[in-house]
């Protein structure tokens, strides 16, 4: 499972990484909070979407019933992600997606943390799995570190809006590790990623309304200006759809190798975010040769070091001590230790006593895509500088990655 781990966190990089190409609409004029809104309406339909062509709303609510408790915390890991993503579109405005992309992705360093604290990951797993974590981590932090000092100094013509980007990113960074609590606790109890997504976009739905209504100006604005918005907004819903299917890699590769090894894996999409950044939209161009070295040095680092995390494969030690956690929480909560241990090994257990496809499955999805067809013939291309080749290039390797994750998940655990 820890090769189906990998797999799903390298797949998700590519994904999470186009799903922020869209954000860079914030120059155009948009709120972030607008530009953060959209795309997690697009969220919420791509992720009713999805789970309901792969498993069906059947089996997801069959998951939900066994495992009540675990709402709340989808619901509360949702929020988290919403006041997160909302301060990566103020990070790419201040700073650019080539800079802010790196910062957020310090969420590895809180990821390990509390992977460690809360789920006894890396317990018990010899000096050398604890040489190659702290020496990742360090790597990432001093990688964060370069790109930070290089955004002070020629980011932006204001020190002091590139200051506000910083804190940006490195607070989206504090959100997205933090959520990723809720995703490990999930798992270790035997629940499916696709089940748990679908109540996570409530959480997320709410909390960004919200923040929308108080920051701009009440329901009101926010209707006039979604309508004012609404050529741009199938690139927005489009951003959500591929974050959905990233965040799907991702969780199962929280799920299968820990928050502690998936989360830095994963977050190789600083690599496709600069990839974006300096390729397609031309961030570097005007800058000086020190500040581009900076960040290259800077992102290279930080990728070496996720690299060196993620191949720290757990010894039985760290696999007992995980074999403690999941019966801890089905202690807690009622749960069944047999069914919980067997999801850990890609058995698919609620599929035993969920139903099959139910004829509104097909309703949820026609609606979907008629939702994107809509706005598809609304939508204009953004008047800003784009090198098409390199776009429909980066493309091309999203869909591989979708195709290779998707297989090798099918194949080993069924989705489950």
């Amino acid at each position: 499972m820890h090769v189906v781990g990998v797999i799903c966190g390298l797949a998700a990089a590519t994904w999470l990484a186009g799903a922020e190409a869209p954000t860079k609409l914030v120059t155009a004029g948009f709120s972030p909070f607008l530009i953060s809104l959209a795309m997690v309406a697009g969220v919420f339909v791509a992720r009713w979407t999805l789970p309901t062509i792969l498993k069906g709303t059947g089996y997801v609510f069959t998951d939900l019933r066994q495992k009540p408790h675990l709402v709340f915390w989808a619901i509360l890991a949702g929020s988290l992600w919403a006041v997160g993503n909302t301060l990566t579109v103020f990070g790419v405005r201040d700073v650019g997606l080539s800079i802010a992309f790196p910062l957020w992705n310090v969420n590895s360093l809180v990821g390990i943390f509390y992977g460690w604290f809360f789920f006894r990951e890396l317990r018990s797993a010899g000096v050398a799995t604890w040489a190659k974590v702290v020496g990742g981590a360090c790597a990432i932090l001093g990688g964060a570190g370069l790109l930070a000092y290089a955004s002070s100094h020629e980011a932006s013509s204001s020190p002091h809006r590139a200051l506000a980007g910083i804190a940006a990113a490195l607070g989206a960074g504090l959100m997205f590790g933090t959520m990723y609590i809720p995703f490990r606790k999930a798992y270790l109890s035997g629940m499916n990623p696709i089940s748990f997504v679908t109540i996570f976009t409530v959480g997320e739905l709410i909390t960004m309304s919200s923040l929308a209504i108080a920051f701009l100006g009440g329901t009101g604005q926010v209707v006039h200006l979604l309508g004012q918005a609404r050529p741009a907004l199938f690139w927005l819903f489009l951003g959500g759809f591929c974050w959905v299917v990233g965040d799907l890699f991702q969780q199962y590769a929280a799920k299968y190798i820990g928050i502690g090894r998936g989360v830095p894996l994963s977050n190789t999409n600083q690599l496709w975010g600069l990839a974006w950044g300096a390729l397609v939209f031309s961030e570097f161009a005007g800058r000086g040769s020190v500040t581009q070295w900076l960040v290259i040095i800077g992102s290279v680092t930080m990728i070496l070091g996720a690299v060196a995390i993620s191949s720290a494969v757990a010894p039985e030690g760290e696999q007992a001590s995980t074999q403690v956690v999941i019966a801890r929480e089905c202690e807690r909560y009622g749960l069944s230790l047999e069914g919980a241990q067997a999801s850990q090994l890609g058995e698919d257990v609620v599929a035993r006593d969920a139903p099959a496809h139910r004829w509104w499955d097909a309703l949820i999805v026609a609606v979907a895509i008629g939702v994107f067809i809509w706005l598809g013939r609304l939508a204009k291309v953004p008047a800003m500088h784009m090198n098409m080749g390199w776009m429909f290039a980066l493309i091309l390797a999203m869909c591989l990655c979708l195709i290779v994750g998707g297989w090798v998940l099918w194949k080993r655990s069924r989705f489950s």
